[in-house]
């Protein structure tokens, strides 16, 4: 029972044509790891230079997002500095002869509005559009609570070759599980 429901889910992996996928605690330190197998793996299936520069791109700034705004985290003290991971799902794949990366972590209910009007604003502009908005951002002081530049979605976006698609599902009362996917 236990190789059958491991071996189905590694058919299900396969079968979405995912070549990269990882769920679990993410922190910086992985994020280098990981990343390094993935440019391993682009570059043995032969992938032309500038998309896999756009997907390591993309990949870095959704393992990022999942890092700094995961609602599922572990700290502690158990060496010296503090440590924290946060939890997340994150896979490149292909579909429809493009690359795309999509990652998926809880976020706070109450976080899910300014993000989501965040991400339609972004989802509504044209390249332009967005490279300006891209521009306004890095002109704008960073927020004293803020986590980054707020830069991440933007840059997703800048790099993707469709508009990025995202969706909110509820898990309770206080959390919902965020996923956005990009195309390159």
């Amino acid at each position: 029972m236990l190789a059958q429901e491991y071996y189905q889910l590694n058919q299900s992996v396969r079968n979405q044509n995912i070549i990269f996928s990882f769920s679990g605690y993410v922190s910086e330190r992985l994020l280098f790891s990981l990343g390094e197998i993935l440019k391993q793996k682009l570059a043995l299936e032969e992938t032309n230079l500038n998309t896999a520069k756009k997907v390591f791109s993309i990949f870095v700034e959704q393992v990022q997002n999942i890092i700094r705004y995961s609602d599922e985290k572990v700290s502690g003290e158990a060496n010296s500095p503090k440590i924290e991971i946060s939890s997340g799902v994150i896979s490149v794949g292909v579909e429809n002869e493009r690359f795309f990366v999509v990652c998926g972590n809880l976020v706070r209910r109450q976080d899910v509005p300014e993000l989501q009007s965040r991400l339609e604003l972004i989802r509504s502009l044209d390249k332009e559009g967005i490279k300006a908005y891209y521009k306004e951002k890095m002109k704008e002081p960073m927020a004293e609570d803020s986590k980054g530049a707020s830069l991440g979605l933007a840059e997703i976006a800048r790099r993707s070759s469709l508009p990025i698609e995202f969706e909110f599902v509820e898990v309770d009362e206080q959390k919902d599980f965020f996923c956005l996917k990009a195309y390159i």
